[in-house]
């Protein structure tokens, strides 16, 4: 239910990416280069509200910050495995690897956890609702810069357009 909200957010932006031309052929590493540079660096229109955005504040804060960090910044170390052998937490704040995976796999390891045991991420569907983990994504979200936000929704529409 929640994603439906979600894509029907989405679609608007999906549509003006795919028919103007304008995003951002960032690579692999994210960052724009050329003329790039100028499309990324303007703001762009993000799915969320800000309601969602001040509810994933105090959402994150009660529930993520104790291992991602009051601002998101991640786990020391949170590259190396730890002596469970598993990663720490990681930044949300765009300067992590979080940016490279779509709305909805963000949203399955809120809800399911860590997959495979790679970390230590508890599932989260027993203790908050859809909406939160949702509201949640939005908060981090609005942390990362235009450019890192530019070259996730480039993925995003792709992760649309390759069936995910």
């Amino acid at each position: 239910m929640v994603f439906r909200y979600v894509a029907l957010g989405l679609l608007p932006l999906m549509i003006a990416a795919c028919s103007s031309g304008d995003a951002p052929s960032n690579g692999a590493t994210g960052r724009a280069g050329g003329s790039d540079a100028a499309i990324a660096a303007q703001p762009m229109e993000r799915w969320y509200a800000y309601e969602q955005v001040s509810k994933g504040a105090e959402v994150f804060q009660q529930n993520c910050a104790a291992c991602h960090g009051t601002q998101a910044q991640g786990a020391p170390n949170w590259q190396k495995l730890g002596p469970d052998g598993r990663y720490p937490a990681p930044p949300l704040n765009g300067s992590g690897h979080g940016w490279h995976h779509p709305l909805r796999i963000l949203f399955q390891v809120i809800k399911n956890g860590s997959p495979g045991g790679q970390g230590n991420m508890p599932g989260w569907k027993d203790k908050l609702s859809e909406d939160e983990m949702v509201a949640v994504i939005a908060w981090f979200q609005s942390q990362w810069p235009e450019e890192i936000y530019a070259a996730w929704m480039q993925r995003e529409l792709a992760s649309h357009e390759q069936g995910g």
